[in-house]
Parts: C-alpha cells; structure tokens; sequence
C-alpha cells in the first residue's frame, strides 16, 4: 500500500506573488483567474472562482457550489484567505469591485482571461486594469518536495502500468487496446487518470508527434510511440517510449539509436544554472550531425506540474537558467513521412549537480518479436 502523500502547505505563496508584483514595479493587487494559478495559492480544486490577491490579504469569489469547498481547503493547506460565495452573476460583480474598491490600478495576467472575462472585469473593477504576464506560473517553476512527491507517484503509475502492456504489443493490438489499457492500468496503480490524451503512435502514425490512437493494428516492422502520464493530485508526469517490433526498416533503426544518443546527452546536460536552450541545443547538434535535424520537429522539452505543459521551456534560445527543484522532460524525436518516428522522453527534477530522473521504464526494449498465431 503506497505511503501517505506529504500535505501540500501554500501558506505564504501570496506574499511571494505582492514581492514579484513590487519587483516588477505593477500594482499590489492581482486578479487571478487561471484555476491552476487558483490551486497554487489557495489549494482550491473547483472549477469556478476568481482571486484578488491584494497588498495584506486575499479575497476568493466562488458561485454557490464552492463555498463550503473553498473554505475547507484553504483551512487545509494554510491559505489565508476570505471566501466570498457569490450566489448570482450580480453578486459576483459586486463581490469583485468590493475586493478591489480601494485600489488604484489592479494587475491582471492577459493570458488567463478571455476578452469575455476582461470586459466583465472592467466593468467590475473601479481602478485601472493593467497587464502583467506570468507573476504566478514563474512563482510556480521551482516546486517544493510535497510537489515532487506527487509527480514521482504518478511516474511510478505510469511506470508500473506500462510495464505490464509492453508485452502486449506483440499480440498484434491496435494502437486504442493499448491506450485503453494503458489507462486503466494507471488507475489500478493509484492515479487518478492520465495526465493527457495517451499517444500510442504505430508504424507510418509514429511520424506525427500527437497522433491520436486509432484501429492500426500493430505488425511487423512498425515503430511504437508510446506518450504517457498519470496525475495524482493534481500534478502530472510525462513519459515517452519507442519500441521496434520485428524486424524494421534500417533507417527507422539508425533513427530509434541517434534519437536515444541525443537524448542521453540532453539528460547528461541537464543541472542548475545551464540554460534551456543549451540542453536543446546539445541534443539538437547530434541529430544535426546525423542528418536528421530536419526530422526534429518540436523543442526538447517543457516545465510540469499542476499543467502538462508550463514553464520552464526547453528550446532553442531560452536563454533562461534552470533552477534546482524545477521538474522538466527532456524529449528529442525525428520522425519520417511514411516510415514512422521515434521519441523518448523522460521526467526530471533539476538539481545543483544534475537531475533526478523521475521515470524508471527501460529505454532497451527497442526490439520485440510478435507472437507466432495459431
């Protein structure tokens, strides 16, 4: 039976989002409307709520489902905040220009709201609305050890599950038994579901990264991508394996050996105070030196966390430094038109010395053989 998981505690999160704000010279109160940012500071899991984070407090609208919700988890996790429950759209907007009465101009981040959303605001908010990107996803980059611990536990499902389907794919299956199973098997493993929409990639559909799974049967010869996560909690893991069943084409085989030297090296180059676009840049030059740079058709990798995909981004020119305790996927691939692709892709957290690779499954498994029928 797996081990309780450490409580996520978000107490003074707030007063790091009024520093940011101050060194960032915007004013002191901050809508907040993304429900991932929401999460972060108040441990609020529902689907509805905007938060005012103001110069000493914060104030938290919700309609009538949450309030009961709200005030419970925020007890829970150490936030400090009030929780207004709104019960009509009129109430909302007054709950909101209440929140905000007193400040002169009020921030907001552009890429959380909808021009729906903003034109409520401004009619809500007696002060001037301004935009100031990213405050709390560049506050969410570097996680804590309760954080990490739940992206470990949903490798681990992914892991576990994976392990029991690889022998699957020499049973001739389709690309959506395997996702099927997959995902079910992550569930019987402790997640709460899969992180994203499960890729299983076979033959000729390898060649499109986020190819959904569909009625190709596997046979001989086919390369098998395989993208999986699980979510625990809220966080998310990311993994990709490639497989070669059979015998396959040689340049598909020359691809599956330099996509997993490229990715090897990117791993190697990963600590803190390196740049993202360095450890692009590393596995990019050695499929650039094997003719294959045209087929690498998507950065290196990304930040997870509360999303799949946040920062930081591992690409060409982030010139950003990676920081100890941000938790990245490093993930070259190449893919040909007609023959297939080739990904592999692992989870790891930053450390002053290197990294912490967070998935385990085997990156050797590249040949298997399909089961003779009867």
């Amino acid at each position: 039976m797996a081990r309780e998981l450490p409580p996520l505690v978000v107490t003074g999160r707030d007063v790091r989002v009024r520093e940011e704000l101050a060194r960032r010279g915007a004013p002191s109160t901050l809508l907040v409307a993304d429900l991932n940012n929401i999460r972060w500071l108040t441990g609020f899991t529902g689907s509805a709520g905007t938060l005012v984070v103001r110069h000493d407090d914060m104030v938290f609208v919700t309609d009538g489902r949450y309030g009961e919700q709200a005030r419970d988890q925020a007890a829970r996790s150490g936030a400090h905040v009030a929780v207004v429950e709104a019960r009509s759209v009129a109430a909302s907007k007054d709950a909101l220009t209440d929140a905000t009465r007193r400040a002169k101009a009020v921030a907001y981040d552009p890429a959380e709201v909808t021009m729906a959303t903003f034109d409520g605001w401004r009619g809500s908010v007696p002060g001037e609305l301004t935009g100031v990107t990213g405050v709390v996803p560049t506050l969410r980059r570097c996680k804590t050890d309760a954080e990490i611990e739940r992206m470990a536990r949903a490798a681990r499902c992914a892991d576990a599950a994976l392990g029991e389907c690889v022998p699957m794919l020499t049973e001739r299956p389709t690309e959506r038994d395997v996702r099927d199973e997959l995902e079910y098997r992550m569930r019987r493993h402790g997640a709460d579901g899969p992180s994203y929409d499960t890729i299983v990639a076979a033959g000729p559909n390898g060649a499109r990264p986020h190819h959904r799974p569909g009625d190709h049967r596997i046979v001989e010869g086919d390369s098998v991508v395989i993208d999986v996560g699980a979510l625990v909690d809220g966080y998310h893991s990311d993994m990709t394996r490639t497989y070669l069943v059979g015998d396959v084409d040689p340049e598909l085989a020359r691809m599956t050996r330099e996509v997993a030297r490229a990715q090897l090296a990117g791993l190697a180059a990963v600590r803190a105070g390196v740049t993202a676009g360095d450890v692009d840049r590393v596995c990019r030059d050695i499929l650039r030196d094997a003719g294959l740079a045209e087929l690498f058709v998507h950065s290196t990798g990304h930040g997870v966390g509360l999303q799949i995909h946040e920062m930081p981004w591992v690409r060409t020119a982030a010139d950003e430094p990676l920081r100890s305790g941000e938790v990245v996927t490093v993930e070259p691939g190449a893919y040909r038109e007609g023959l297939g692709g080739v990904r592999i892709e692992d989870l790891v957290v930053v450390t002053d010395d290197g990294c912490r690779i967070l998935t385990s499954t085997d990156k050797d498994l590249s040949c298997l053989q399909l089961r003779p029928t009867t």
